[in-house]
């Protein structure tokens, strides 16, 4: 049956679209078969979430190879739940590129730019369902060239520079990864990471296992941006075309934070991990550090997507910190802040987008008086914004107040504190953006504005209402991600 190879089809479908989406020429075609592929891939995704949810963990044996002699794909709670906020990404946020990239992108780059988009949701699903290391490695070097160049077409020259700056700090990233991968399998002679797992331990106190988990998580924490590894991603995420800002915002670090996951806690194991090793003491006041450092820098940016950009900063400490606790508690708070975060970051920088489809820049004085002028646009803002403060009935209050608790369990006060200071400083940046659209005189120079199509208006809401629903219901992203929570830290779900 075809169901039983939906594991590799979700991968192998976007793969074989890109090179179509060069044939076909025209950009039409192009979006409308990246359409299709998308929408397609998050209807095998949902099928392959039911199924591990019914029947627990789903395996494939790529060509028939059993591992540890074959590549092999291991879905299990984490993954799928990770696998299905990057294809509804995905599946919303091509039908907005329609009008989008006509605008920001010249003619005859578009029907490229829909095959190296699809090349670069080939590696994030490629890197979130493989289980295999080096396997995963070739999927994070396919996304992460498919990324710089789809930031380096953004409408300004400054793309060239983030996509530059990129390029390099993901190079090392991605090297350091590679060498980790090189040592363990120097020591266990396996590259699957089920079998790591099992060969790791015997090895652990050797020094090539420690310094691969040293360089390893280094690499991760770029790919992640982690303070202060994030040097490349305000750029990135300010000059990058509108609809590549929204999927990268709310996909590619979330990719880094599954990663951190899988090695820590899967392949090194928490013993190791926070036993052995003091990344406990390592991760956790850098995520402190980035919440609060990213929150406050993003109060003083003159650039609305420059804003959210700096306030991704500060919502990857969240995830880091999430990790950093080594409890059920706090993995929870941080798989559903996977999630969450993705949402409504991705929501908000779709609206940036109907804003510079309008205005032609989302600088903060182009928003003056928004509020009557693209209503809809404005109120998207606002409600996303209310997720990143946290505020109860949104998603993004769910995450926080996993991270409270889990701070408390762990008799850790003042990370509670810092947790709701981070949300205080959210509130000021947001702020901004509320004052700008609301509270301001518009500007009568820009003559006329409309609000935006709906073809990009209903999925900016679709992302923003789902951060508002999944704030009241939370079964399915807090039950998953207490799975998967339960099960990394070895416990029966």
């Amino acid at each position: 049956m075809i169901t039983s190879h939906l594991p590799v089809l979700q991968v192998i479908v976007p793969m074989i679209a890109a090179p179509l989406c060069v044939l076909l020429r025209r950009d039409k075609y192009a979006w409308a078969l990246a359409t299709l592929v998308t929408w397609a891939i998050l209807a095998m995704v949902s099928l392959l979430l039911v199924q591990v949810i019914n029947q627990g963990e789903v395996i494939y044996h790529l060509g028939g190879w059993p591992a540890p002699y074959g590549i092999e794909y291991r879905l299990d709670a984490l993954n799928t739940y990770v696998l299905l906020m990057i294809s509804a990404i995905a599946a919303v946020v091509t039908p907005f590129a329609a009008k989008s990239v006509a605008r920001e992108i010249e003619p005859h780059r578009r029907h490229l730019f829909y095959a190296v988009y699809l090349l670069t949701l080939t590696g994030l699903l490629g890197i979130v369902a493989s289980g295999d290391a080096f396997n995963v490695y070739v999927f994070l070097e396919i996304a992460s060239l498919g990324s710089y160049v789809l930031i380096g077409l953004g409408p300004k020259r400054q793309a060239l520079k983030a996509a530059y700056k990129y390029l390099i700090q993901g190079t090392i990233g991605a090297t350091f990864i590679l060498i980790g991968i090189g040592l363990l399998y120097m020591m266990t002679g396996t590259l699957n990471m089920a079998d790591l797992a099992e060969r790791v331990g015997p090895v652990a106190d050797t020094r090539p296992v420690i310094v691969a988990f040293a360089i390893l998580t280094v690499g991760i924490l770029i790919k992640l941006a982690l303070f202060p590894l994030h040097l490349w991603l305000p750029g990135a995420y300010t000059h990058a075309p509108s609809m590549v800002s929204a999927f990268l915002a709310a996909t590619s670090t979330k990719v880094g934070a599954y990663l951190l996951l899988r090695f820590v806690f899967t392949v090194f194991g928490t013993d190791f991990a926070f036993g052995k090793m003091p990344l406990m003491e390592i991760l956790m006041p850098l995520s402190l550090i980035a919440i609060v450092a990213g929150s406050a820098a993003a109060i003083g940016q003159k650039d609305a997507k420059r804003l959210l950009a700096f306030s991704s900063v500060g919502q990857i400490g969240y995830l880091a910190l999430g990790v950093s606790f080594a409890t059920v508690t706090g993995l929870t708070g941080g798989i559903v802040h996977i999630f969450n975060h993705g949402l409504t970051k991705g929501g908000m920088f779709l609206a940036l987008g109907c804003v510079a489809y309008r205005l032609g820049n989302t600088r903060i004085e182009s928003l003056y008086g928004l509020g009557r002028r693209m209503p809809l646009t404005s109120a998207a803002l606002v409600l996303g914004g209310l997720g990143l403060i946290g505020v109860p009935g949104t998603a993004g209050f769910i995450s926080k107040w996993y991270l409270v608790q889990a701070a408390i369990e762990s008799d850790l006060w003042p990370v509670a504190v810092i947790v709701l200071l981070g949300s205080l400083i959210a509130l000021v940046y947001v702020g901004r953006l509320v004052e700008a659209a609301y509270f301001h005189a518009p500007d009568t120079t820009a003559g006329e504005v409309r609000e935006a199509p709906a073809s990009m208006l209903i999925p900016t809401w679709i992302l923003i209402a789902g951060s508002i629903y999944f704030g009241f219901h939370t079964e399915l992203t807090v039950g998953v991600a207490e799975t998967a929570a339960l099960s990394l830290m070895g416990s029966a779900p």
